[in-house]
């Protein structure tokens, strides 16, 4: 995701890096590497120049503290890092604040009308819609107005009935008498959000704009949302302006982000409409749809991820309490492989591998070379331990050549493919139980309060528990490593290995004697 933009970025920070003052010189270079990203990321022109003036502006006409006292300790902050800090207010200011906030009406039905081209993904953006507000303890209505495209009124009747939200239809009616009709239905049936979902049109279409503007004069509806495929570029920004113009639109919502997106739409959008984006679609999944964040983007576009919007898709994704209590089962010892699968269904729900990564601030100069980020992974390693036995899941010591050799054919992957999960699997619980007993500063978290067995981490060697080459990826995925990646052991490492899993076993012999 916008890989072009973060590129140009990244390239000015590394241009500046070593130098102990910004000189014109070196300003002038950095900006030259942002301006070819911007423009190759398809930015509108002009925004691209006033951009460009307002950092160019800043990092020469500001006297910065490159070295402050606070606390007794001495901080320091470099040219580039300086740089970097202007490049994000200045993106953050071209985006816009985030505004998702819906206009009431009088009645307490709050109407919301998607409009924009064909193909941009109203309709799927409509149902996300009214899963969101549904989730918030809204009762959505969902309106089928789009009586042109074949199939669209039963593609948004299918979805309706995935988020569990009503959907009207009138056959023959036309779409301003459809909505008018739908305000009655929500009326008698208590329902507080009306979604209309309206044909695709160009702005240039006179006959299907006008059809527009009765909606709106029937309805009086004060949330018309612009729809915009982030993949067209600024063919986009030049649809919202032209939409905008015959409709007074109250915001956009950008769909596609997640895709090959050169990202231009997002930094133009707001520039040439004026109004703001109230959401981004960051996949194909009913609950891809987040708030907009500026912050967020811009730190993305900059290759330091963000880990706010991650931890909300977590929060999402992850019951709290049930979360803790597997988290105490874990760290105590009890980490089996339906716990692993569980992570995995997780980490499979908060979205695309690439999405996460991008999302953690571990690569912010780029993914490393020969990294590859694989969604099948996890795919793979579902049907893995789906093809182990109960017994298997809950004691995978016992897998041997045999059963291993089975639980390949079962699974349609590869032996080495079992053996590598298997190793990945038992670095995991060894680290868990080590974190377990030796919490550390981790004992002031809930969850690890209660440990018994709590004391202070000194001296710990994590790398000592886990493949050779530490933990690639930094949680990238199960077992910390990153899916896709295969863990390598030198001899000597194997040969230790061996020998533990050897006195493990003795030790549960003597333990199963003396009861």
């Amino acid at each position: 995701m916008l890989d072009t933009l973060t590129q140009g970025f990244r390239a000015a920070r590394n241009r500046l890096k070593g130098f102990k003052e910004i000189s014109a010189k070196t300003v002038e270079e950095a900006v030259k590497d942002i301006r070819i990203s911007l423009l190759e990321a398809d930015v509108e022109y002009h925004v691209v120049q006033d951009f460009l003036a307002r950092v160019r502006e800043k990092a020469l006409g500001e006297v910065v503290l490159t070295k402050v006292e606070h606390k007794g300790q001495k901080l320091s902050v470099s040219p580039a890092e300086h740089f970097v800090k202007i490049c994000h207010d200045e993106l953050v200011a071209t985006m816009g604040e985030g505004d998702a906030t819906l206009l009431p009406s009088k009645d307490g039905i709050t109407r919301v009308m998607l409009a924009g081209l064909q193909g941009s993904g109203k309709t799927t953006t409509a149902a996300k819609l009214a899963h969101n507000y549904k989730e918030q303890g809204k009762k959505p209505l969902l309106v089928a107005a789009d009586i042109y495209r074949p199939a669209a009124v039963e593609q948004l009747k299918v979805m309706g009935e995935r988020v569990g939200v009503p959907v009207y239809h009138e056959a023959g009616a036309t779409p301003p008498d459809l909505c008018v009709g739908a305000l009655a239905f929500a009326k008698a049936n208590k329902l507080d959000l009306v979604i209309f979902d309206t044909a695709g049109r160009l702005a240039i279409d006179d006959f299907l704009m006008m059809e527009l503007e009765e909606i709106v004069r029937r309805t009086s509806v004060p949330n018309i949302v612009l729809v915009v495929d982030a993949m067209v570029g600024q063919d986009a920004v030049k649809t919202a302006a032209e939409f905008n113009r015959r409709l007074e639109l109250s915001g956009v919502i950008l769909t596609k982000l997640d895709g090959d997106a050169r990202g231009g739409a997002a930094l133009s959008v707001r520039n040439v409409t004026g109004k703001p984006i109230k959401f981004v679609g960051m996949g194909e999944g009913i609950h891809q749809l987040e708030e907009f964040r500026p912050e967020g983007l811009a730190s993305r576009i900059l290759g330091f991820g963000d880990v706010v919007g991650l931890m909300k898709d977590f929060t999402r994704v992850v019951d709290e309490k049930q979360a803790e209590d597997d988290a105490m089962r874990m760290l105590s010892g009890g980490f089996s492989f339906m716990d692993f699968l569980e992570q995995v269904k997780v980490i499979r729900k908060m979205g695309s591998l690439k999405d996460l990564m991008d999302k953690l601030p571990i690569f912010p100069d780029g993914m490393p070379g020969g990294m590859d980020v694989d969604d099948k992974a996890l795919v793979r390693i579902e049907a893995i331990i789906h093809s182990m036995t109960p017994r298997e899941r809950m004691r995978p010591d016992i897998i041997e050549p045999s059963r291993m050799k089975r639980i390949a054919r079962g699974s349609g992957t590869g032996e080495k493919e079992v053996a590598d999960l298997l190793m990945r699997f038992k670095a995991m619980k060894d680290l868990m139980g080590h974190v377990g007993q030796n919490p550390g500063i981790l004992g002031r978290l809930p969850g690890f309060k209660q440990l018994a067995q709590a004391k202070a981490m000194k001296g710990m060697d994590f790398n000592q528990y886990l493949p050779k080459g530490g933990m690639p990826g930094a949680g990238g995925g199960p077992g910390g490593m990153a899916p896709g990646q295969r863990a390598s052991m030198s001899a000597t490492d194997k040969a230790k290995a061996r020998k533990k899993q050897k006195m493990a076993k003795q030790q549960r012999k003597k333990q199963r004697k003396k009861k």
